[in-house]
């Protein structure tokens, strides 16, 4: 019998809409200290310990993007004070590329993305610059939605257990395919890896079976709960403004977005991929 998760990282949305708890902000001396190359911020600290052992993520305001000649080295150096980095380091923005082709990355267009988790333990963003509408980061609680998941549909939660067809967009070969559990408990240790645009794509590899009814069942069921108000909770992103997920108990999304017509004030964010060795989450599950 699968069991439900619960602990702190299983909230709902309207629990921490106005709260301060995952909110950590920059003071004028931490800024002028980032800007001189320290990173010795106690903010960072209290950041860290609810991306990894509290609700599974954070938001870090008052990076100083304006005021430094080099953004990525910025966010380097703060990510680097959470985890460890995982290469590349890339630019979130419009590329021009059309998303509906299947091996395009998500970072590389405008349109909405489904709720997904990122292939390391922690995702950063740095906003530099936001859209002239649009681009709104939606995260949910992976806890949560698991739970409900099992409260009300158990079959569906077994098959999330199972093994996925997942695509890489790498290339057509046989190791652009590969797979993995939605759902996982390993050493006594639950986690969450889901991204249904990759798992539809994935379906072009010639030796992939098709979908099964129950596995399609299962993703619709996903895609309902982590769009449920109950638990998307929404945030629009501003220059200054950085985003720290645990991708092992959280899911995010983003709406489509239009930019503005200069060029350089169109939406970039800096995506930094973090590995954390000593990671004491996600909760033992029961």
């Amino acid at each position: 019998m699968i069991k439900e998760v619960g602990g702190a990282a299983g909230w709902l949305a309207e629990e921490l809409a106005d709260s301060a708890v995952w909110r950590f902000s920059l003071s004028d001396d931490d800024r002028a200290g980032l800007l001189a190359g320290s990173t010795d911020l106690p903010a960072l600290a209290a950041l860290s310990r609810e991306v990894f052992t509290g609700r599974g993520f954070a938001l870090l305001q008052g990076v100083p993007v304006d005021s430094s000649s080099d953004v990525d080295d910025l966010a380097i150096r703060i990510a680097g004070c959470v985890g460890v980095l995982v290469p590349p380091v890339v630019h979130v923005r419009d590329q021009g590329v059309d998303g509906s082709v299947s091996t395009r990355k998500s970072y590389q267009h405008s349109g909405s993305l489904g709720y997904h988790s990122d292939p390391t333990d922690v995702v950063a963003l740095l906003c530099v610059r936001s859209a002239m509408s649009g681009g709104l980061s939606s995260v949910v609680s992976s806890v949560a939605v698991h739970d409900e998941v099992v409260r009300s549909r158990p079959e569906l939660a077994a098959v999330l257990y199972e093994a996925w067809w997942r695509d890489r967009r790498s290339g057509d070969d046989a190791d652009s395919f590969y797979q993995s559990p939605v759902y996982t408990v390993e050493d006594g240790k639950w986690a969450a890896n889901y991204g249904p645009d990759y798992i539809r794509s994935a379906q072009r590899g010639a030796h992939v079976p098709a979908l099964r009814p129950d596995q399609l069942a299962a993703m619709a069921e996903l895609d309902r709960l982590n769009a449920d108000p109950r638990f998307a909770l929404t945030m629009d992103l501003q220059p200054g403004d950085m985003q720290f997920l645990n991708n092992h108990l959280t899911m995010h999304s983003r709406t489509e977005y239009q930019d503005h017509p200069d060029p350089a004030r169109r939406r970039d964010l800096i995506r930094v991929w973090l590995d954390a060795p000593d990671l004491t989450g996600p909760p033992a599950v029961g």
